[in-house]
């Protein structure tokens, strides 16, 4: 087993996978390093990617200017940091459109394997076991994104400022 097929071992979204299967997934996936700081996807871009970190972070902004009408448009919130085997670009599976949020990497050698939507599709249509193990994992995975997100919600609207 090669070194990137023990690294998706490891990995959420790969979880209960066989070997076979993350070899399939191991020869499709691309690796890329981001310096700190470096911008990874930008708010309301297209992307049509999945991206696994393997080192280091990476932080999840958006712009509250978006919802909120605030003047300075350049002060971006970190909602999220992410760190080695997790994901992001999930959504870009299911749907086409322009992403929610800017991902920034949040240390230097930042490393991401990025697999491309269309060969992430195909794999799964051709291997159907497969495809129902990935849908399976990245709709737990979003699931906990959902739940830790009504929390954060909740938190604010009962302990937050009040204007």
């Amino acid at each position: 087993m090669s070194d990137l097929t023990n690294f998706l071992k490891q990995a959420d979204i790969f979880y209960q996978f066989t070997p076979t299967q993350l070899e399939m997934v191991a020869n499709l996936c691309e690796e890329h390093t981001y310096g700190l700081g470096e911008i990874i996807l930008e708010e309301g871009a297209s992307s049509k990617d999945l991206y696994i970190i393997t080192q280091g972070e990476v932080e999840i902004l958006v712009n509250p200017a978006v919802v909120g009408g605030l003047e300075d448009q350049d002060d971006l919130v970190t909602i999220a940091t992410l760190q080695q085997g997790q994901s992001f670009g999930e959504i870009a599976l299911v749907d086409e459109g322009l992403r929610s949020a800017t991902v920034r990497a949040a240390q230097k050698n930042t490393r991401l394997l990025i697999i491309a939507r269309a060969r992430v599709m195909l794999l799964c249509e051709t291997y159907p076991q497969l495809g129902y193990r990935l849908m399976y994992n990245l709709a737990a995975d979003l699931a906990m994104k959902i739940r830790n997100t009504d929390l954060r919600i909740r938190e604010t609207l009962l302990y937050g400022k009040k204007s």
